[in-house]
């Protein structure tokens, strides 16, 4: 059966990136447009901007010098952008183009640590780590303000809502808010209140009343008219956002209830909490995504913990929320209820393995060097994260049906992932925990949803049986007990496959084996056979889904395919210069797709022991790779934190081979139609837009055979494109090569070189190189044809002396002819004629022939005029008688008059087809 399939089946022959996720944020800055749309954000040299309905970074902006950028900032009207780096540059964008309009050197002696425009967008607040702080016009271009008196860095710079007060805040090392007064250029105030740094500041729509967050886990609520602190709230965590609520929403499902201000916070709990000001409630408290573990206190203390909030937006106009937590994921919540709509994965640091999930593909997920699993939707890059595991997730693997996965981590756990397939979202469903060390790889039954398989680096294999409903009630999760332990390897288990029946297990180890389980029997696991033959330890191992075989990939560079049967070597593949680390069966099992350290991918053919195509799209080790059901599309992800999605193009290609193939079909045959009605010019065109020198030559061949020729080739020619004659000055370079074809280079030549300024040849792209290719080959040709010509007037000569032996009466006519063509300066042949016995051009002959021996061919003149000179002279020994010799001796000079009328034509040709080309292009090379 699977022979008649693969009869139908085709090899595919290449992939294509068909999309990417990137890293686009590393931490600093995030700002939201004020149309809502984009989300700014920094990633190094660069600021990125993300579009908040697609996923996608729509544009960038980079600094030339690849200088990090310290801050940034947004205009009010969406406008402009401006940029500060490390090199003390401040930039100014437009960003939609990504192109810089200015550039001008921030006065500060330090880099710039925070900047923020006012409401006009004319102002712009630069503040440095120098702790001054710069106001500038954006508009006429200059520095307005220099506010001293803040100590050490000032982080935080912010217009007052109402331009017209022009007010500044700003906070620095001294936990101080500074109030600027930028008609007088003074601080008028320093608002005391927080002891540790300030990290927000927001303000009432009325502008009465601003509130603050600081790290020292209190929010001050500020009254701007009296400048005094009204309430301080303490919030029991440190605060790196804090947000006013607008007044005029139905807000009661978060705990609004009152008309009192309310104010949300994020910090380093990593939930958002509603409090009323006026009071010093907690109204409302976020509940932690679902996790089978405790956070004990001192965890939670810690100031890395990977959920804490770094930033908090208020996106008004959409009645939203943007929170950036300390792992650069950004999540938009929508009011009132703080549900969760989109989360963006701004940095996903080392990728270690990535599968296909959901219907039809439509997501992947994602094991990172962390403890979270992504899921993500691949049509909006919108993801979603998964809490379970407590340490690096490091393996997963996906069931037949694509909405069951499982997952296996450092923490010495496996978890198995159900997908709600209507709403996409995913749930723990059962969790088990057994091994005696970090689990490193798992695989699920092929057949249906029933066991997974773990291997350790406890050197041990499980087999966990899952029970037949796995659907939860009230969030208890299913404990998950192995049924069987073997004692697999000497060495860490790398890798473990089961195969498509269920009945087989195949485990690859650090040891330098790979090993066949049988899992028939219940309650344990049988060893059937060791595959031995690796030199360093294996990565992979895979079942074909077709064949008896097992693949296996290895850190000694190889894959190497397995009998089942004798568990013997069947072939082995050799072509990464490193560890292969991932290795699958493709097109039914007819391929592999291999994927190692070096950064490759690789595609093979198994019957050919051929690598089809080469894919580079990593910078690192590329540790997860795996097929789409449909067989065609596949996903990769590396160490250099870049998923990849390849699409397989093998058909499109193909097709688009089939459809260049019948154009070339059709243009050859309107270049035989043009040609067989001598319409010159559209042949020439289309023979140069084909881009087929013989085919050119063919053409300008045939318009040479043609009566006026010189004057057709020059009208043709000249009417030409510009790019269509660079075309045909790269030909000739290549004809001139060829002794058979120089005679028609050189007549183009001459047209280009005789109607076109020196000045305009050498803005074509190459033309100094061309014409440099041309001189020697062009002296080479004079040389051979000068040899040619004196060796045929030479024999010229010879002949009509050993012609008029017979007939001394002749004498006196021939010495009076002999001096005219002497006289003659013969420089080129005829083309039709040759000269001395040369031969006539043959257009089928290729472009690559040698110049022929000009020795040889006065050699082959020489023996031919020998025999006719032996039979003219037995003639005229043989026949005698007066009348019979006068007769001869008129015929001979009918014959040398014709041959010097002969003669006279030919130089008339030549004179058509001057020397000077090679000097000519001697001139425009130099």
């Amino acid at each position: 059966m699977s022979k008649m399939a693969n009869n139908n089946l085709q090899f595919k022959t290449n992939y294509v990136v068909e999309s990417k996720i990137e890293p686009f944020y590393k931490g600093g800055k995030v700002q939201i447009s004020k149309d809502e749309k984009y989300i700014f954000c920094t990633c190094e040299s660069r600021v990125n901007v993300l579009e908040i309905v697609t996923g996608k970074i729509v544009h960038s902006v980079q600094h030339d010098d690849q200088e990090d950028i310290t801050s940034f900032a947004l205009s009010s009207d969406d406008e402009m952008l401006v940029t500060a780096s490390r090199a003390l540059l401040l930039k100014q964008w437009d960003w939609r183009e990504a192109q810089c309009t200015r550039s001008w050197r921030a006065i500060h002696t330090v880099p710039v640590a925070s900047m923020t425009f006012d409401s006009t967008s004319t102002l712009l607040a630069t503040g440095g780590c120098d702790g001054t702080i710069k106001l500038w016009d954006v508009l006429k271009q200059y520095c307005t303000h220099n506010l001293k008196g803040s100590s050490g860095v000032v982080h935080l710079v912010q217009f007052h809502p109402d331009i017209s007060k022009l007010q500044l805040f700003s906070s620095s090392l001294d936990c101080g808010i500074r109030l600027w007064d930028l008609r007088s250029s003074q601080c008028v105030c320093v608002l005391q209140s927080h002891y540790s740094a300030v990290t927000s500041l927001s303000f009432s729509p009325d502008g009465g009343t601003m509130v603050s967050s600081g790290r020292d886990k209190i929010c001050t609520m500020w009254d701007l008219k009296t400048r005094k602190a009204t309430r301080t709230v303490p919030v029991y965590e440190a605060v790196e956002g804090a947000v006013l609520l607008p007044d005029d929403e139905d807000l009661s499902a978060i705990g609004v209830t009152s008309k009192d201000l309310h104010f949300i916070t994020a910090g380093s709990k990593g939930i958002l909490r509603v409090w009323e000001a006026s009071t010093a409630r907690c109204v409302y408290a976020q509940t932690l995504h679902s996790t089978a573990t405790v956070v004990s206190e001192e965890e939670e203390e810690k100031d890395d913990d990977p959920r804490s909030l770094t930033y908090l937006l208020l996106l008004p106009a959409s009645s939203r929320l943007a929170t950036v937590t300390a792992e650069h994921n950004i999540v938009l919540y929508q009011l009132p209820g703080l549900t969760t709509q989109q989360q963006f994965v701004g940095y996903n640091d080392e990728v270690l393995d990535v599968k296909f999930l959901g219907k039809g593909d439509s997501h992947i997920v994602v094991a990172t060097n962390s403890s979270q699993l992504k899921v993500f939707e691949l049509l909006t890059n919108s993801c979603q994260i998964l809490y379970g595991h407590t340490d690096t997730v490091l393996s997963l693997d996906v069931f037949k049906k694509g909405f069951v996965f499982a997952s296996c981590a450092k923490d010495r756990s496996v978890r198995v992932w159900q997908m709600d397939s209507e709403s996409g979202r995913v749930h723990c469903v059962a969790h088990g925990s057994n091994h005696a060390n970090a689990v490193g790889s798992i695989t699920c039954s092929r057949m249906k949803a029933s066991f997974v398989v773990s291997g350790s680096q406890d050197c041990t294999l499980k087999v966990w049986d899952l029970p037949a409903d796995l659907s939860t009630t009230g969030g208890d999760l299913h404990h998950l007990t192995p049924r069987a332990t073997e004692k697999a390897h000497d060495k860490d288990v790398n890798s473990v496959a089961v195969s498509p029946n269920d009945k087989l297990l195949a485990s690859g180890s650090q040891d330098r084996t790979a090993k066949l389980w049988s899992l028939a029997a219940e309650g344990s696991v049988a060893m059937l056979g060791v595959f031995r033959g690796h030199r360093r330890g294996v990565w992979a191992v895979c079942f074909s889904p077709i064949d008896q075989v097992l693949a296996s990939s290895s850190a000694d560079g190889a894959t190497k395919l397995w009998s089942l049967q004798d568990f013997s070597c069947l072939k082995t593949f050799e072509g990464h210069d490193a560890s292969v680390l991932k290795v699958i069966f493709v097109s039914r099992g007819t391929q592999l797709l291999t994927s190692g350290s070096d950064g490759l991918v690789k595609l093979w053919t198994i019957k050919t022991n051929e690598c089809v195509k080469t894919l580079d799209a990593h910078q690192d080790k590329v540790w997860g790779l795996h097929g789409s059901r449909k067989d065609d599309k596949m996903v990769t992800g590396s160490a250099d934190s870049n998923i990849t999605l390849w699409m397989d193009v093998t058909e499109v290609e193909l097709a688009e081979e089939q459809a260049k193939q019948e154009d070339q079909i059709l243009k050859q045959q309107e270049l035989s139609n043009l040609l067989h009605e001598k319409k010159y010019l559209k042949a020439l065109g289309l023979a140069i837009s084909l881009d087929q020198p013989r085919t050119v030559l063919t053409v300008i061949k045939a318009i040479r055979q043609v009566e006026e020729s010189h004057e057709l080739l020059e009208k043709t020619v000249l009417k030409l494109r510009v790019d269509q004659k660079e075309s045909l000055l790269r030909y000739c370079a290549v004809w001139n090569t060829n002794a058979r074809n120089c005679q028609d280079a050189q007549a183009v030549l001459q047209v280009l070189l005789t109607h076109l300024p020196p000045e305009e040849l050498l803005k074509y792209q190459g033309a100094r190189t061309h014409l440099e290719g041309l001189i020697p080959y062009t002296e080479r040709h004079m040389q051979r044809i000068g040899n040619l010509l004196q060796a045929s007037m030479f024999l010229n000569y010879m002949w009509q002396k050993m012609r008029v032996a017979g007939a001394p009466s002749s004498m006196n006519q021939d010495e009076e002819m002999d001096t005219t063509p002497l006289a003659q300066p013969f420089f080129m042949i005829d083309k039709e004629k040759g000269s001395a016995g040369e031969e006539k051009p043959d257009a089928d002959d290729s472009d690559g022939d040698q110049d022929e021996e000009p020795n040889d061919a006065v050699k082959e003149q020489e023996e031919e005029e020998d025999e006719e000179e032996v039979s003219a002279s037995n003639k005229a020994s043989t026949h005698s008688g007066s009348v019979e010799n006068g007769a001869r001796s008129q015929t001979n000079q009918e014959s040398e008059q014709s041959s010097e009328e002969e003669d006279l034509e030919e130089v008339n040709v030549m004179k058509r087809l001057p020397v000077p080309s090679a000097l000519q292009c001697q001139t425009l090379a130099s």
